[in-house]
């Protein structure tokens, strides 16, 4: 099954230094994932100040600019793997790195036959 592991930490809760550790740990986990088969895509994300949100409501698009909620913590990033079951999904949540300063929420993914790359 496929999961979506979406990243979520405070945009500003790391240093360029940091920021840049992060990136080559998550690096690592890839390719060790890959390794095991397990690795689909990954990629951290621009921050939300580069974000446009697009609602459609009776048939009229609005856009505005940034993240559609205000919160705290911002999704930052994901990763999608092919895990056993939750739990094995959850193994490789706990291995993120912005997992010890943020949230990494695990979610499965309906699979709709059909979609391009089927």
């Amino acid at each position: 099954m496929k999961y979506m592991l979406l990243i979520y930490l405070e945009e500003d809760s790391l240093d360029e230094a940091e920021r840049q550790a992060c990136y080559v740990e998550s690096t690592q986990l890839a390719h060790k994932l890959k390794a095991n088969g397990q690795y689909l895509a990954a990629s951290p994300l621009q921050p939300t100040t580069m974000a446009t949100s697009v609602r459609v409501r009776d048939g009229k698009r609005f856009v505005t600019d940034g993240p559609f909620a205000e919160t705290r913590e911002q999704l930052g990033g994901y990763y999608l793997v092919e895990a056993q079951d939750l739990d094995a999904a959850i193994a490789i949540a706990e291995q993120i790195p912005m997992a010890r300063k943020g949230t990494v929420e695990v979610r499965p993914l309906i699979e709709i036959p059909g979609l391009p790359g089927d």
